[in-house]
């Protein structure tokens, strides 16, 4: 019986390091997200005792008087079990693979945990000690998970601790109070961190979604969400439009399906905006239009601003064509404003997490020659932009979301390595990028000089205007 308890602890180890390291790293990326600061410590608690089982259970017995110490961590273990099943339902919309994982979970713990039950009265009978035994390679197995597990319920109890930093409280100024905002792209990095702000502040949302139940319980029901603009009707008024919404260029390389898909969710979703302030009794007063730097090419070999023609190449197409579909919008009398992104550095997600992670493990990597430029913004300097051209009516057009600071890629890797104490000597070459990501590579080997010309002559404020000043705040 014994052998079969421990097998199935095994199993509960792997199951629960699928779960984790797939679904709330990489699919959910919990430690990102300020409603997870519950579920976070809770799998803290949860991960460190699981931590206790597996390095005490893979060298020991546990006899006389140490079986209640035993039975306690596992009732407590169950009870945290059950407390995450309803913090997590309260707070996200849990992915198929990931309900099916902790069911699996869930039949195979219960077993085990029958299996330990049946052979603790024979423990309790026992003089009481932690009785030494080997089971060989299963025991071995069971320590090393255990060390993993509870390094693992440690990183979560920092993360739950970190969260409170992704609520910045920025206190966005949108020219008026209670203003009514229809957004799409509003569970996205960029949109779930506007979203947060404007609902700090008090204003009215809508958001357009694919998943609004996903969406309704992310933000608790304090925002209404669509699948459809066919849902609102045509007297509904909203002061604002904010469409961020567009599936991640990164990701699978670009085959034809995935330009298309990357092309539709974009096209598609802005075309429904589009038929609703058609159709609308009353116009919104502006509609604030994400685009990227991608829309200049990467190939561009002097500094460029937002008079510069659209460049070559997929993403270039791409933006082009997001940013003609709302040409429209200016005989209809809605004032347009179009902010061609750069990458935008937060906690909470985009790609900088991932980029500082390999820092963190001391695997920091210079990319090609190092010496393509990186046109970057901070999250916060981009929502107190997105609320500066809401409020001022006499922005219109173009503009580059960026910093004046535009480093090469081997600038901001020595810099993140020395904010971190990290070395970076790594280099990965340019030809085997190309030839691991395609196309999609030039995001990462390629980049101009993109100037943010028309923020400097607004005399726009940055709250981080350096990549030095974003990095101490950000690592």
């Amino acid at each position: 019986m014994i052998d079969l308890f421990l097998n199935l602890l095994i199993a509960q180890g792997l199951l629960g390091a699928f779960d984790t390291l797939y679904h709330h790293e990489f699919k959910v990326g919990l430690a990102q997200k300020i409603t997870a600061r519950t579920e976070l410590a809770i799998h803290s608690m949860r991960a460190m005792l699981y931590g206790v089982l597996f390095a005490g259970l893979a060298f020991f017995e546990w006899h006389g008087g140490w079986v209640w110490v035993l039975s306690a961590i596992v009732l407590v273990e169950v009870g945290l079990t059950l407390w995450d099943f309803v913090v997590e339902d309260q707070t996200r919309l849990l992915p198929g693979s990931e309900r099916i994982t902790h069911t699996i979970l869930a039949i195979n713990g219960g077993a085990a945990f029958v299996l330990l039950a049946m052979t603790l009265p024979e423990w309790y009978a026992k003089p009481g000690q932690l009785y030494f035994v080997d089971y060989g390679w299963r025991s071995w197995f069971l320590l090393l998970a255990g060390v993993g597990v509870f390094v693992s319920g440690l990183r979560d109890g920092y993360a739950a601790w970190q969260v409170q930093r992704l609520d910045l409280k920025l206190n966005l100024d949108l020219g008026g109070v209670h203003k009514r905002l229809l957004i799409s792209g509003g569970t996205g990095f960029i949109g779930s961190a506007l979203c947060s702000e404007l609902l700090h502040a008090g204003h009215n949302i809508t958001l357009l979604t694919r998943q609004p139940i996903a969406a309704s319980i992310q933000y608790a029901g304090k925002i209404r969400a669509v699948k459809s603009t066919a849902e609102l009707s045509d007297d509904e008024h909203f002061d604002i439009v904010v469409n961020l919404a567009g599936a991640p260029v990164v990701g699978p390389r670009w085959s034809k399906a995935r330009k298309a898909l990357l092309l539709a969710s974009r096209l598609n979703t802005t075309r429904d905006l589009l038929s609703f302030v058609q159709r609308t009794s009353q116009r919104p007063a502006v509609w604030v239009q994400a685009s990227a730097i991608g829309f200049y090419g990467a190939h561009t070999d002097h500094p460029v601003n937002e008079t510069e023609p659209s460049g070559s190449g997929f993403a270039a197409e791409m933006c082009e064509q997001w940013e003609k579909l709302t040409n429209e919008l200016e005989l209809l009398g809605v004032r347009r404003v179009i902010l061609r992104f750069g990458l935008v550095f937060g906690r909470s997600g985009g790609s900088l997490p991932m980029m500082l992670l390999s820092f963190r493990l001391g695997l920091g990597t210079i990319l090609g020659n190092g010496q393509q430029h990186m046109g970057w913004i901070h999250i916060e300097d981009l929502l107190q932009l997105i609320a500066l051209v809401i409020a001022d009516d006499s922005i219109h057009g173009k503009i580059n979301a960026v910093t004046p600071d535009s480093p090469t890629y081997q600038q901001f890797a020595k810099l993140v390595g020395k904010q971190l104490h990290r070395p970076v000597f790594l280099y990965l070459p340019a030809k085997l990028i190309r030839f691991l990501l395609g196309e999609m590579a030039s995001l990462f080997v390629d980049g101009p000089v993109i100037l943010p010309t028309r923020l400097l002559k607004m005399k726009f404020r940055y709250r981080f205007p350096n990549l030095r000043s974003a990095m101490m705040d950000l690592t």
